[in-house]
């Protein structure tokens, strides 16, 4: 039985003398007491709110860890009370505020900033949705009984929340960072241009997925999911038509749409045609109509490549199954590599069992078993068990597939890369793929012109569609301008290529005629000086500005009126610039604005057109994207809440100006 004295403070035994000076040490017996509940057993309980809390059974001592959690952490209640009125410092009974004789106490609580903030629910609410978007989450995990668990013991104060509440909190996120956007799409003084992409669903719905390319004040190219929108079919042009109004009137787009391009896989020549007619009338002045690619450039070198892999479907299994009996089996892969190492193959790749959604896969496992042929010629004598083995004329046929599929696969790394590329980079790609399928499909190798035949067909068909828009892309490429344009035209199209290249001249200027016609945007100092004028005392009209805006406008049209060269012709004619890796276009344009002011407004718009809706990891998709079943059980406005935002957050709001503007939504 320990002895206390009138303060409850031990007297007696060695070990309560150890208890008493590790106490001293700790803030929490400002606001705690020891009281005795039994033999050798006493309890901690708090000075304020009288609770009482396990602290030692006599021979094992419960420490003081949840003590200074009651204290810090605002789950007394009386405490809570007192960091309401001041939330830097707990509540110390001892001290007196405004007192400045009252010695500071021996030893501080070290706790983080953190510690010391009142627990926000709001803010909670907001981080739960915040994580839901981020990690695609289903919504209903709020309600997932081992979610609720963690989160009560995380927090016993938290209110949780159900499944009407975060989806509410979604879309009010969503809506909060629209309104950013929006700010921003408003105050780009460029023009914007739209890739639609196609996704359906085990409802077989269509979802139409609206990206927004533009190249921003700070000459940064831009891209953002603006709109995801359902509908009914997937099958008529209607689908895309009726996106594309959602979008433009959705973000009051309808004066700066400037080219469209479609993944129309599932499209016909007539919905085609409705598309092309419709963005005409949306787009009158940018040629018509005519910036609009029909195809998707990474839908178009995925079906290329499955052509080609179609055609050698029989030999390309024997090398999926030698290698998924090489994979599947620890015993058969060592005795793989023992053979390798006794041949002395040269080669580092190693063997994947490729994923059939994903063309690419196979070309890797196609190259890296190339690379081992000999060892799979020769694991059959090795190994009894393996009896596929593809014979030398096999892997003959699968070399000349790998040289094609290797230009496929490259065009299609540009459109990996974390930053989406300008629309001047593929031009080369483009015309370099045309050029060698036209050369292969008229090849005396039998085999090689009907590997080839179909896949240059295919991509002749694209060529013809976008040539014209790469083609003025790389036009508004210093390094090249021209020059690349009638040089590779002349290996396309060998006699016949100046026809060709006057089109692409004839249409560069056509549309710098178009910008020629159309108001520069004023300077911030025009802009401030253009302020309305007042009628003097006397009658006589005064500008409150310089006086000098009616002779900016008169040298401005004396100079359009004398017969001196264009901005472009001027362009054309300059040389080329050195031919480097590392050049930065846009950074190119930004500094030579003030030169070629018109020029530099259409070379922003141009550079921003997308040639291929796909997101980076579906690029070498097989198969049309497919909205999972959860999602498409959701309402058509969270759908593009979720989808939208989740591209929107890593541009979006700071967090610290989030807390500051927390909206709530409620269903």
């Amino acid at each position: 039985m320990l002895a206390t004295t009138e303060n409850n403070e031990p007297i007696s035994t060695e070990p309560t003398q150890s208890n008493k000076r590790r106490r001293k040490k700790s803030i929490v017996w400002e606001h705690f007491t020891i009281e005795p509940v039994g033999a050798g057993c006493t309890r901690a309980c708090c000075k304020q709110c009288k609770q009482t809390f396990a602290y030692s059974t006599g021979t094992k001592l419960a420490g003081t860890s949840h003590l200074k959690r009651h204290i810090m952490l605002g789950t007394c209640p009386a405490t809570r009370r007192n960091q309401e009125k001041n939330q830097l410092t707990p509540y110390t009974p001892n001290s007196k505020p405004g007192s400045a004789t009252d010695p500071p106490p021996r030893r501080r609580y070290r706790a983080s900033p953190g510690t010391l903030s009142l627990f926000d629910q709001d803010r909670c609410h907001h981080e739960i949705a915040k994580m839901i978007i981020m990690h695609e989450y289903p919504l209903h995990m709020v309600e997932h009984p081992g979610f609720v668990s963690f989160v009560q013991n995380l927090q016993p104060r938290f209110s949780m929340v159900n499944f009407s509440t975060v989806q509410g909190d979604c879309v009010a996120l969503y809506l909060r960072e629209k309104q950013s956007l929006m700010k921003i799409l408003e105050g780009t003084s460029g023009k914007i241009s739209l890739a639609l992409d196609l996704w359906t669903s085990n409802q077989t719905l269509g979802y139409v997925f609206v990206m927004g390319h533009y190249i921003d004040n700070e000459w940064k190219l831009q891209r953002r999911i603006l709109n995801v929108v359902m509908v009914p079919s997937i099958e008529s042009g209607n689908a895309f038509n009726h996106a594309v109004a959602t979008c433009l009137s959705d973000w009051g787009l309808e004066s700066k749409l400037f080219a469209v391009t479609l993944n129309q896989q599932l499209l016909n020549d007539s919905a085609n045609g409705d598309i092309r007619g419709y963005f005409s009338i949306k787009n009158p002045n940018m040629l018509n109509g005519q910036l609009l690619i029909g195809h998707c450039y990474a839908h178009v070198l995925s079906s290329v490549a499955q052509d080609a892999l179609g055609a050698l479907q029989e030999i390309i299994n024997k090398v999926r199954t030698s290698v998924k009996f090489v994979k599947t089996s620890d015993a058969h892969e060592e005795k793989f590599i023992e053979l390798k190492q006794q041949l002395q193959v040269p080669s580092t790749k190693s063997l994947s069992i490729d994923d059939q959604k994903k063309w690419n896969t196979t070309y890797h496992m196609l190259v890296a078993s190339l690379e081992l042929k000999e060892v799979f010629s020769c694991l059959d004598t090795s190994d009894p068990d393996y009896k596929e083995a593809p014979t030398m004329d096999d892997w003959k046929q699968i070399e000349t597939l790998c040289i094609y599929l290797k230009l496929l696969y490259d065009a299609g790394n540009l459109l990996t890369s974390a930053t989406y590329p300008t629309a001047n980079t593929f031009f080369h790609e483009v015309w370099k793929i045309q050029l060698e399928l036209t050369h292969a499909a008229t090849s005396q190798d039998p085999f090689v012109s009907s590997l080839t035949k179909s896949m240059q067909e295919k991509f002749d068909r694209y060529w013809r569609d976008c040539n014209l828009v790469l083609a003025i892309a790389v036009v508004m490429d210093p390094r090249f301008k021209m020059k690349l344009v009638e040089f590779s035209f002349s290996k396309i199209y060998g006699d016949d290529a100046g026809e060709y290249i006057r089109v692409v001249d004839e249409g560069i200027h056509e549309l710098f005629l178009e910008y020629m016609a159309q108001p520069l945007p004023l300077t911030p100092t025009y802009v401030e000086r253009e302020t309305p004028k007042t009628e003097s005392p006397g009658g006589i009209l005064l500008s409150s500005g310089d006086g000098l805006l009616d002779f900016d406008v008169f040298i401005s049209e004396m100079s359009s009126s004398q017969n001196s060269k264009s901005e472009l012709d001027q362009y054309l004619e300059e040389s080329l610039l050195p031919r480097i890796q590392e050049f930065d276009i846009l950074s190119w344009w930004k500094l030579n604005n003030l030169k070629y002011p018109t020029l530099s407004r259409m070379a922003r718009d141009i550079l921003a057109i997308p040639v291929s809706p796909a997101s980076a990891d579906s690029v070498f998709d097989t198969e049309i994207k497919r909205l999972d079943s959860y999602r498409s059980s959701l309402r058509p406005e969270t759908i593009e809440a979720l989808i939208c935002a989740k591209d929107w957050l890593p541009h979006g709001t700071p967090s610290a100006e989030l807390s500051k503007a927390i909206v709530k939504m409620e269903f």
